[in-house]
C-alpha cells in the first residue's frame, strides 16, 4: 500500500475519535450559551447553575485515571465506541429533564461518556503516529475540541433561538449515536491489527499485550510517584479550570450583563475565544515538536494565560474582551504540552495511565471553579431578574475574575518549577518495566 494512502487511511480513523472528542467539548461547554435558558426551565441560581455546569466535570475528572487504566487494556476502539455511545444516551436525557435534579444527573452521564474520548484519541495516535508527530498530533486533537467549542457559541445560540434549547441538544445525541457506531466498525487499535506494516510509515511495531490488573496497579504507582505529574496536574487544573469555567459558563452572562449585548452578540466573543483554542494547540504543539522544547513553551503562556485574565479586572472594551477570550484559550494549546512531556517521561504501555492522570487534575479544576464563582456571583446579586435569568454586578465579576487571574499567577509559578526541575537539574524520568 503506497505510503500516503497509508498515512490517509491513519488520519481518517484519527478523525473519527477526534470527532467524537469534538461533541465531548461542545457538551462541556454549551451552559455558556444555555445559561440564561437553563435558568430560566429550571429556576436556578447562579451557585445552582455552577454546580449543574460542574456535573459534568465531577464525573469526568473522578474517571480520569480509570478510563487511561481501561483504554491501556482494552484500546481505543471499544473504549471510544461505548464511551461515546453512553454520552449519547445522556445527552438525549439531559433533552428531556423536566428538574434540575434530573438535568443534573443526566449532565453527570454525560460527562460519564465523555471522560474517556480524549484519552482515546491521545492512545491512538500513541500507536498510530512517530514520536516527534504526537505533540502535532495532540495538538490537532485539541484543535478539534476548540471546533466543539465554537458549535457551542453563536451556532448553538442561533439554533436554540430557533427550535429551542431541548431540540437543538436532542439533535447532537443523535449524531453522535452515529458517530459511536462509526468508530467500532471503523477504528483499529494499531497498525497492524488494521493488516498494515507499521515500519512502512515510520511508526514501530505497537504491542498488542493487554496489561494485567498488577501491571495496570504497577504503572499507577509509577506516575503516582513522580512530583512532575503533580506539578504538571496542578498547571491544568489552573488553566483548564478557568477556561472552562469562563469560556463555558460565566463568559457570556459577564458580558451580557456588564456589556448589556444580547445573549447572541455575547456568545460571538466566546467563540473568538474557541478559535484561539483552535489554532493554539497544534501551533504551540507543532512549534515544541521542531523546536524540541516542552516546559519552555509550558512557562511561557502560563504568563500569557494570567496576564489574558488580569486585563478582564479592568473592565477593558468589548474587542479588548474578545482579544483576552482568544488569547487565554491560545495558551491553553501551550499548557497541553505537558501530556507530551509526561508521555516521554514514561513507556509507552503507560501512555493512557500518566495522560489520565494529569487529565483529571484538570477537569478537577473545572469542577471546582464554576461553583465558587457562581458562589462569588450570588454574593454580588443586584436583586434583578431580567427573563427569568439574575442580573450580577460589575464588582462581582471582578472578583471572579480575580480569582481566575490568581489561578494564572499559581500556574506560572508551578510551571516555572517544573521546567526547572526537567531542564535545570531535576531528578530523571521514570523508565522502570511494571
Amino acid at each position: 500500500m503506497p505510503t500516503l494512502s497509508v498515512r490517509q487511511r491513519r488520519l481518517g480513523l484519527w478523525a473519527l475519535l477526534a470527532a467524537g472528542f469534538l461533541f465531548v467539548n461542545f457538551h462541556r461547554t454549551a451552559t455558556a450559551v444555555l445559561a440564561d435558558p437553563l435558568a430560566r426551565a429550571f429556576d436556578a441560581t447562579a451557585a445552582e447553575l455552577g454546580l449543574l455546569h460542574a456535573s459534568f466535570f465531577y464525573v469526568y475528572a473522578a474517571l480520569q485515571l480509570p478510563a487511561g487504566l481501561i483504554v491501556d487494556r482494552y484500546g481505543p476502539r471499544r473504549v471510544g465506541a461505548v464511551g461515546l455511545a453512553l454520552m449519547s444516551a445522556g445527552v438525549g436525557w439531559f433533552a428531556f429533564s423536566g428538574t434540575l435534579g434530573a438535568a443534573f444527573v443526566a449532565r453527570a452521564s454525560i460527562g460519564l461518556g465523555g471522560s474517556v474520548l480524549y484519552i482515546a484519541t491521545l492512545r491512538f495516535c500513541a500507536n498510530w503516529f512517530q514520536p516527534d508527530e504526537y505533540a502535532t498530533m495532540t495538538g490537532y486533537t485539541v484543535a478539534a475540541a476548540g471546533v466543539g467549542g465554537i458549535l457551542a457559541t453563536t451556532p448553538l445560540a442561533l439554533a436554540t433561538g430557533e427550535f429551542g434549547w431541548r431540540m437543538a441538544i436532542l439533535v447532537t445525541a443523535v449524531t453522535t449515536g452515529v458517530l459511536s457506531v462509526g468508530i467500532a466498525l471503523g477504528v483499529r487499535d494499531t497498525p497492524e491489527r488494521a493488516g498494515l506494516d507499521a515500519s512502512e510509515f515510520g511508526v514501530g511495531t505497537s504491542s498488542t499485550h493487554v496489561a494485567s490488573l498488577s501491571e495496570m496497579v504497577a504503572n499507577t504507582r509509577t506516575v503516582l510517584a513522580e512530583f512532575e505529574t503533580w506539578l504538571m496536574g496542578v498547571v491544568l487544573f489552573c488553566v483548564l479550570g478557568v477556561n472552562f469555567t469562563v469560556l463555558g459558563l460565566w463568559g457570556v452572562p459577564f458580558l451580557v450583563d456588564t456589556y448589556g449585548v444580547s445573549i447572541a452578540n455575547a456568545s460571538i466573543y466566546v467563540l473568538v475565544g474557541n478559535v484561539g483554542f483552535v489554532l493554539g494547540s497544534p501551533v504551540i504543539g507543532a512549534l515544541s515538536d521542531r523546536l524540541g522544547r516542552r516546559t519552555e513553551l509550558v512557562v511561557a503562556t502560563a504568563v500569557l494565560f494570567a496576564l489574558s485574565y488580569g486585563t478582564l479586572l479592568l473592565i477593558p472594551p468589548l474587542p479588548v474582551v474578545g482579544a483576552v477570550f482568544f488569547t487565554a484559550l491560545l495558551a491553553n494549546g501551550g499548557v497541553a504540552l505537558v501530556f507530551t512531556i509526561g508521555k516521554e517521561r514514561h513507556r509507552p504501555a503507560v501512555a493512557g495511565t500518566i495522560t489520565g492522570v494529569v487529565n483529571s487534575f484538570g477537569y478537577f479544576g473545572a469542577a471546582v471553579l464554576p461553583s465558587l464563582m457562581g458562589a462569588v456571583l450570588d454574593a454580588y446579586w443586584t436583586g434583578d431578574i431580567i427573563n427569568g435569568a439574575r442580573v450580577y454586578t460589575v464588582a462581582g465579576y471582578r472578583v471572579a475574575f480575580g480569582i481566575a487571574a490568581l489561578a494564572g499567577l499559581v500556574a506560572t509559578l508551578v510551571a516555572w518549577w517544573l521546567h526547572h526541575r526537567e531542564v535545570g537539574g531535576g531528578p530523571q524520568r521514570v523508565e522502570t518495566d511494571a
